[in-house]
């Protein structure tokens, strides 16, 4: 039983894992450019060589997983995880780290759709939501703890991150997972993965993290140009969304549970694309701090309610469909920038007005065909 239940904390701390990976150099970029004699622009690859294999290898990776066994899989990612984590800390050069950072994303892409379809395979059904906002407060937590945990090993060196993520990665590989899911006779194959009700809520997923969770660096944008803020009073003011995720994602959890996913993720697109837009109008610092903490709470709502409306289908390719949804939220997140940058430049009010209509509008159209299907 001692076994069991560190099996399962294990599958929770998972979650932790692979936001802290990809968002660990956030906060070093001048002291690797530093050692490595590149512009903190170079630097700022990491977190791109990071999240290009994590999403793109998220397209394949929970079918494949499904094949091969989750224990099995799970374990061996972390294990290339702990082998590139070293590898990022003993670099020599800028393109061994890039490398290093690229395998990091590419393992962590083989847990993290897994790590989700091996909750919901050991969780009731009645329950799925409260076990999908653990997670969820997780991988929060990761994303929130990054920045500061990197810039405080970077008073030593930045290298010390990379230690410390292969010595976890090697825990969670000691601690494997409570239960492989039910894996049918004929292994799965992608076009299971890839139904037209699961790219549908993909495509939720790419609009509702693009347009609310991916839009950190408007925020950053505003709070420096019409506020004034430095670069750390600027993380003190993001950090807030985070925070807030990690506190309500249980109480998430527990109103999927209760009202249903579908009715979640509409309520987090909908109230999100009110905060946003006043994020972006309203004169006061306060004001926007709050709001900004505040919409963490929604766009929780949005993810974990959609990981339940996927992992609620009892279809043998659980993995492979949550693997999808997941890297169409990253590929979000990731042409955000490039989508509003250039709009704020324009006019900085239509930079926040354009994705809050996005997210305001499309999801409930390609929620209610699902519903119809």
């Amino acid at each position: 039983m001692g076994a069991r239940r560190l099996a399962v904390v294990g599958m929770y701390a998972g979650g932790f894992l692979g936001p802290f990976g990809g968002a660990v150099t956030s906060s070093v970029l001048p002291e690797i450019g530093g050692d490595f004699h590149v512009s903190a622009g170079t630097a700022a690859t990491t977190l791109t060589g990071y999240l290009l294999p994590f999403a793109g290898f998220m397209l394949v990776s929970g079918t494949l997983g499904e094949r091969w066994g989750a224990r099995r899989t799970v374990r061996s990612a972390y294990l290339v995880y702990v082998v590139a984590s070293v590898l990022c800390a003993v670099s020599w050069s800028f393109p061994l780290l890039i490398g290093g950072r690229a395998i990091q994303g590419a393992a962590n892409a083989f847990t993290t759709p897994l790590l989700l379809a091996t909750i919901a395979a050991v969780t009731p059904k009645e329950r799925l939501g409260r076990a999908l906002g653990m997670f969820a407060s997780m991988q929060a937590a990761g994303q929130t703890s990054a920045p500061l945990v990197g810039g405080l090993a970077a008073e030593a060196s930045w290298r010390w991150a990379f230690v410390g993520a292969a010595v976890v990665a090697g825990l969670l590989a000691l601690t494997g997972l409570p239960a492989d899911p039910p894996r049918s006779e004929r292994p799965p194959r992608l076009r299971s993965a890839w139904r037209p009700e699961v790219l549908r809520l993909a495509a939720v997923g790419f609009v509702g993290w693009g347009c609310l969770g991916g839009v950190s660096f408007l925020v950053a944008l505003r709070l420096g140009d019409d506020f004034g803020l430095g670069a750390g009073a600027r993380g003190l003011v993001l950090t807030g969304f985070g925070v807030v995720g990690i506190v309500a994602a249980r109480l998430t959890g527990w109103l999927i549970d209760r009202f249903g996913p579908r009715r979640c993720v509409l309520l987090g697109t909908t109230v999100g694309s009110v905060l946003l837009a006043l994020i972006g109008v309203l004169p006061s610092l306060v004001a926007v701090g709050a709001l900004w903490a505040v919409s963490g709470a929604f766009s929780q709502a949005v993810i974990v309610g959609l990981n339940a409306l996927v992992l609620r289908d009892d279809g043998a390719n659980r993995g492979g469909a949550v693997s999808v949804l997941q890297s169409f939220r990253f590929m979000g997140g990731a042409a955000s920038p490039m989508a509003f940058v250039p709009l704020y430049h324009l006019n900085p009010m239509s930079a926040f007005l354009t994705p809050a209509a996005l997210v305001l509008l499309l999801p409930p159209g390609l929620l209610w065909r699902r519903r119809g299907r």
